[in-house]
Parts: C-alpha cells; structure tokens; sequence
C-alpha cells in the first residue's frame, strides 16, 4: 500500500489546484498508457473521466520501473513492446483534451524520456497537450530545478515524493518547494502492495499536516470500494492504480466498461 500526500500550491493556476479545491473527496485513477493500445487508452481516459476520477494519472512506459509492482510492471512492459514512446503518449493527452478540457492529467514515470527529449521540448509539448502535472519517480528534489524550471511559466506540476525514511527537515523542505503535489509513498518497496494499514496512514497524514494545510490522498493500496471508504475517512483523496491495471490486464480491449464500471464504484464509497 502505497500512500500519497498531494501538496497544492495557491500561486498555480491550473486544473489540479481548481479539482482538488472543489472536490471533498477526489478520486485518482492511474492508468498505463498503450496498455492495451493508444485508442483504448483514449477510450479509458475517457470512461474513467465520465464515471467519477476526479484525476488521471497517465503512466508513460519505460523499460525499467524500478519503483512499480509486478501488475504495472507487465503493464508498461507490454506498452514498451508496442513501442508507444513519452511523444506518443502526449499526443494522447492533447487527444483527449479535445473533448475533454476539465479533467486534470497528470504524466506519471521516470526522468530518462523526459531528459532525451529535452526539457524544454517536453514542457512546451506538455503545454500544448493541456497536460497538468508531472511525476518523475526517480528524480529527487535536489535534481528538479532545471525541469521544474521550465514547466512553471505554464502552472504544470512538479510531483515531488515524499517516502516512509523521508525525515521531517526533508518533508519540510519539499512542501515547501512544492509546485503541484508531494506524493508520499507509505512503504518501503514497490506499487501494487496489499497491506493498508488505516491507523498508519492517520498517523502519517497528522505529522504531514503539521507542515501544510493541502489535501492529502492516499492510494496504492486500495482495490475495493470498502478500501476507498476506509481509507477516505482520513484522507482527501483516494488513488487507485494497480487495480486499474489489472483489470485492464484482464480484459485487453474490452476493458472499457468494466474500468468505467470500478471507478464508480470507488467514486460512490467516498463521495
């Protein structure tokens, strides 16, 4: 179980700030983008949107996610055989935008795409795709100046983590650098865990809020709409991904009904 604290920052100006303001409880769904393909991908996006996630959490592929679980592994490993490339799945997002323009996207993956591409590259792209948000797994705070440099003059998020060994002077310092949410990751290990500890996760949150007064969302370890329930009762938002995932590993390109069909599940436990 996997838990994150997302810190929003007052000064941006974009659609995480305006959901997670307006929204008691805020659902966040992660997906892989290409997993079955890029057209179910888009078709997804769009059923999770329509049936109660407040976010979407895109994955972009990569060949060594060293942070994710078996279930997403296969995931993205299955994208990466197709070859969908970071190019490719910002395309997706500036698809989806057109019809969509009020969701908030966050891309969520590690630093090597994004450095080939350039920083500058990729924060126009982003820009242009109406893309809101950037999580590098692998990218500490003390490395994101340069690209969190050049995606703040279009108000999209830097997602910084937060982990279980993270001290409090760190987690001081990250919240206040932080341009769009701090991603606090509750275990010491990889996505995809079944433990959820709730008293834990109440515990955690009560320290993180000493340092800031931003929603708090709590996810990776949820897979059932009691777990949404549970855990929203501390939270303020509920993230769900290797469920997502899973279902989607389960049922290829017919998944489209029944990723719908869990999101409102999940969205109606914690409404």
């Amino acid at each position: 179980m996997a838990v994150f604290i997302f810190y929003v920052n007052p000064d941006m100006n974009n659609r995480i700030t305006a959901t997670l303001a307006n929204t008691p409880k805020a659902l966040i769904a992660y997906i892989c983008a290409g997993d079955p393909d890029l057209s179910v991908s888009l078709d997804l996006m769009h059923a999770l949107a329509n049936n109660g996630t407040d976010i979407i959490e895109l994955g972009v592929p990569f060949s060594d996610p060293m942070a994710d679980g078996a279930t997403i592994q296969r995931a993205t490993q299955r994208a990466v055989d197709k070859g969908v490339s970071l190019r490719q799945v910002i395309d997706l997002a500036k698809e989806f935008r057109k019809t969509n323009q009020t969701t908030p996207v966050v891309l969520m993956g590690y630093l090597n795409p994004i450095y080939r591409m350039g920083y500058e590259a990729f924060a126009n792209a982003a820009k242009n795709a109406g893309i809101d948000g950037v999580l590098t797994v692998d990218c500490p705070i003390d490395e994101i100046d340069e690209l969190s440099g050049c995606l703040k003059p279009f108000d999209i998020a830097p997602i910084f983590l937060i982990a279980p060994t993270t001290n409090e002077q760190r987690i001081q310092k990250i919240a206040e650098k932080a341009q769009g949410f701090i991603y606090y990751v509750s275990l010491k290990g990889v996505t995809g865990s079944a433990a959820l500890n709730v008293d834990e996760v109440r515990q955690r949150v009560a320290l993180i809020k000493q340092y800031t007064s931003v929603p708090i969302a709590v996810g990776f370890g949820i897979k059932t709409p009691d777990d949404a329930r549970s855990v929203a009762q501390c939270a303020d938002a509920v993230v769900v991904g290797s469920r997502f995932v899973q279902t989607i590993e389960e049922q290829g390109k017919n998944a489209v009904n029944a990723v719908a069909e869990l999101s409102g599940s999940l969205k109606a436990a914690i409404a």
